[in-house]
């Protein structure tokens, strides 16, 4: 009978010890099982976490930098906004989205300078085609010019010539700008003749005084060169007219340095340019990147003279800088012509520039024939002059007219005088090269 409760006792206690262990084993269990639904909350939290960082980066990406980057792809004062978070730029995911937007300006740009290009080419054939044009009205009006001695229409066909001619250097600098030539070949031409011929194609030109410090007389610019010389000092005198008041001078100095190179200097009494604009204006005028240039980078309405000087620099070789400041706190523009792009001109068989303002025969003589046209007026004639015949720069040359407050009346007045010498000069031009 005692064998029965020790028995039971050993029973109850290895039940007691089994559910002891139990117990331990099930506290374990849920132990571990708590960690790890803990873990696993915490990893679906981080998850979680990562998405919405994700979500928000792609959102910025989306709202904020690539609108942003289009428009710094225009203007470089536009600012790009950096990514959110640090962290996750340093992962494969930011490389991905930094990639994305690296695809976007490639893909952008490349839009870009495929309707700019469209856009130039439209601009180049447009004023190519108008050019010719004019220059077909120029033949017109030489002729009505040559039948008829009418003072009154005479001076109607003037004002007509020369405001064709300030349509003509429009056109020309749309075209170079765009890719096209000068639309002129020129003889070897002596450097002031470039420059009284630029100077007469411009409206204003009255208020531009030149006066030459050259070295020689008989020093000249090569044919391939002499056009597009002329075109960037007419866009540099026409900007220096633009942005100063109608009754302040320009000043034009032309200079001959020991290395032989010869400087057109322009200086104007306007307000100057502003920092960013002299940058921009330095930039254009420099040559570089000049055949890269988007249409859309030069505002609206184009900017086209900056431009056109450009695209002649870098072609020709010579060189342009407009980040001085003139005597008369405006701006002083630099055309430097380097000793291979300059020659000596024999005035015995090229005494007359084809690019020069002709002296004009004494008005109320239209009929007078070319063999007794008289002599160039006097320096305090309006019109620009040459002085070729004795050294430039000594006390016996005359520099070019004071500055005075235009007149329209006057200015088509003097501008018939030129004609009239123009006109008598090609004739007796004609009739030589027909015997």
């Amino acid at each position: 009978m005692t064998a029965i409760p020790e028995a039971a006792t050993v029973v109850l206690g290895a039940t007691t010890t089994a559910g002891a262990v139990a117990a331990v084993l099930l506290a374990r269990s849920r132990a571990a099982y708590s960690k790890a639904a803990a873990s696993e909350t915490a990893r679906a939290s981080s998850a979680e976490d990562r998405e919405t960082e994700l979500r928000d980066e792609l959102r910025h990406l989306v709202t904020a930098r690539l609108p942003a980057y289009a428009q710094h792809l225009i203007s470089t004062h536009y600012p790009i906004p950096g990514p959110l978070s640090s962290r996750l730029s340093e992962t494969e995911i930011g490389k991905l989205i930094e990639n994305v937007l690296a695809q976007f300006a490639e893909a952008i740009l490349t839009q870009r300078r495929r309707m700019d290009a469209a856009a130039w080419s439209a601009v180049r054939g447009t004023s190519s085609h108008t050019q010719s044009v004019a220059n077909r009205m120029q033949d017109v009006i030489d002729e009505l010019q040559r039948k008829n001695d009418s003072p009154e229409l005479l001076n109607a066909f003037f004002g007509i010539d020369h405001l064709n001619e300030q349509m003509i250097r429009h056109l020309q600098k749309a075209a170079i700008a765009a890719g096209g030539w000068p639309g002129h070949v020129r003889k070897n031409t002596h450097v002031p003749d470039v420059v009284t011929g630029a100077q007469s194609r411009l409206h204003g030109y009255e208020r531009i005084q030149i006066v030459s410090n050259l070295r020689a007389t008989n020093v000249g610019i090569v044919g391939r060169a002499a056009e597009p010389i002329a075109v960037a000092c007419a866009e540099l005198m026409a900007n220096a007219l633009e942005h100063s008041n109608d009754d302040l001078k320009v000043t034009v100095t032309l200079l001959q340095t020991d290395n032989g190179t010869v400087s057109i200097q322009i200086d104007d009494a306007g307000t100057g340019m502003t920092p960013e604009e002299r940058a921009r204006g330095a930039r254009l005028v420099s040559g570089e990147g000049a055949h890269d240039l988007l249409l859309t980078q030069l505002g609206d309405p184009p900017a086209l003279g900056f431009a056109a000087i450009g695209r002649l620099v870098a072609d020709h070789g010579f060189k342009v800088s407009i980040d001085q400041p003139s005597p008369y706190n405006g701006v002083r523009a630099v055309l430097s012509i380097p000793p291979h792009l300059l020659v000596e001109v024999d005035e015995r068989t090229n005494p007359v520039s084809a690019m020069a303002p002709l002296p004009a025969p004494p008005p109320r003589r239209p009929q007078r024939s070319a063999s007794h046209a008289a002599p160039a007026p006097a320096s305090g004639s309006d019109l620009p002059q040459r002085h070729r015949k004795q050294p430039l720069g000594s006390a016996s040359a005359q520099p070019a007219p004071a500055s005075r407050t235009p007149d329209p009346d006057r200015a088509g007045a003097i501008w018939g005088d030129f004609q009239h010498g123009y006109t008598a000069a090609r004739t007796n031009t004609e009739s030589k090269d027909a015997t």
